[in-house]
């Protein structure tokens, strides 16, 4: 099910996302629906707090194939659960975009390699270890858990011609 996406500047954007304890039928759907809606969005991840529920949860699924005719197959998608970063070290920078904050690109510096644990839908504990998109989509979809947006890592600047963007964009999003 296609669930509603919270745009900034929705407080509930916030909030900071709580540890899952049960893995159970209610977190499977949670993550199906989230599959769904980020696939129906044109999105690449997406966090729970994304769709108001302030779990630690989130998706990526990386395209397949070129721009025009890339696929996101469902058995691609990578399902975090509550993540921990064991390490983050080297520095890059990324143009990144968000569902939550429509239309806007900006460029963002991030950790260029990470290594973290987290759990899949049925609790069982992983580690992942990454330098490419991945490093910086998982870095992205984190920091929603921690009620964070990307736009707050942009220089005063920067932020100041985002707000003003995003005040002129008003209803035309």
């Amino acid at each position: 099910m296609v669930r509603e996406i919270l745009i900034y500047p929705d407080k509930r954007l916030k909030l900071v996302s709580k540890e899952i304890i049960s893995f159970d039928t209610e977190l499977h759907t949670l993550l199906d629906d989230m599959y769904d809606t980020m696939v129906a969005k044109n999105g690449v991840g997406l966090a729970g707090i994304q769709i108001g529920i302030d779990k630690r949860v989130l998706i990526i699924n990386i395209p397949i194939g070129d721009d025009e005719d890339a696929i996101q197959p469902k058995d691609n998608t990578l399902e975090v659960i509550n993540p921990i970063f064991l390490e983050k070290n080297g520095s890059t920078i990324y143009q990144e975009g968000c569902l939550s904050v429509p239309t806007i690109f900006e460029d963002v510096k991030r950790a260029k390699h990470i290594k973290l644990e987290y759990q899949d839908r049925f609790g069982e504990k992983h580690i992942i270890e990454d330098d490419e998109f991945l490093a910086i989509a998982l870095q992205h979809e984190i920091e929603h858990l921690e009620g964070h947006l990307f736009i707050e890592n942009l220089s005063f600047t920067k932020r100041k011609k985002f707000e003003k963007e995003w005040k002129k964009l008003g209803n035309k999003r």
